[in-house]
């Protein structure tokens, strides 16, 4: 209630940060949160509904991945579509408020790439025209990539992309700050880059390895008898993949200098 005082013009953020504690210390946090901040977002005031709306944003960047996951649920996104749809409360929403829960939701489209459901509800509503065009998020509003991180993640590993960055963020210049969110969104692009190939290695690695498995299981079956028609198709089936696979699997190894353990395997 004190982090969303609509009588307090501008954001208390010392109740904001307490409330982020609060999430983060109690083991129902991350999945009461979100309803308590839904029934504020569809406050009749619009005060009150913009900081409740700066105040789940403040979560979404310091509370972690239980938090990601519940926002990201049809159930909470839902609470967000009704203040914009005027099936529900956007006929007396105020503007300003629609254009905040737009660009939250936009916004997390591009942050959290991997939460279909996001996506789809954000689809749905340009679908329905309730969203004409994408909302162009201000280039000076700084954009925290959603934590944890992976322990080797670029922010961490990439000392003068970090040291830079740091720099342009304490900077009172707008020119710095859109500095910094350019350098923001290029290294998650970087870190989703590094992510999609260290899949594709597993991924690729594990289907090698279960390929020639077989193979072999069925290669001493033969040793000792005639394979059965099926098994022999099965066993030229399973040759012709591990043959596709093979150039792929030095291709992976190429890209992997500098890993020494995936290297390895």
């Amino acid at each position: 209630d004190k982090a969303t005082d609509p009588s307090v013009p501008e954001e208390n953020w010392e109740c904001i940060q307490r409330f982020c504690d609060q999430v983060n210390a109690e083991t129902e946090g991350p999945s009461l949160a979100p309803r308590l901040l839904a029934h504020k977002i569809q406050s009749p005031q619009e005060t009150e509904a913009l900081h409740a709306l700066t105040v789940l944003e403040t979560c979404v960047n310091n509370c972690g991945e239980k938090f990601h996951k519940e926002i990201a649920k049809f159930r909470f996104l839902n609470e967000l579509i009704k203040v914009l749809s005027p099936k529900y409360y956007g006929t007396w929403s105020s503007e300003k408020v629609k254009s905040r829960v737009t660009e939250v939701i936009f916004s997390w489209t591009i942050w959290f790439p991997q939460e279909v459901k996001i996506r789809d509800a954000y689809q749905m509503l340009k679908k329905q025209g309730i969203v004409k065009e994408d909302p162009k998020v201000p280039e000076d509003k700084i954009l925290p990539p959603p934590s944890p991180r992976p322990q080797d993640s670029i922010f961490d590993t990439d000392e003068e992309k970090s040291k830079l960055l740091a720099r342009l963020l304490k900077s009172d210049h707008s020119e710095d700050l859109q500095a910094a969110n350019r350098l923001i969104k290029s290294m998650i692009k970087e870190e989703q880059e590094k992510s999609a190939k260290v899949s594709r290695r597993v991924n690729t690695i594990t289907e090698v390895s279960e390929s020639v498995k077989s193979m072999d299981e069925l290669l001493e079956s033969y040793k000792r008898q005639e394979l059965s028609k099926s098994d022999q198709e099965t066993l030229q089936t399973l040759f012709q993949r591990c043959e596709k696979l093979r150039p792929l699997l030095f291709r992976l190894a190429s890209e992997t200098v500098d890993d020494d353990e995936a290297l390895g395997k």
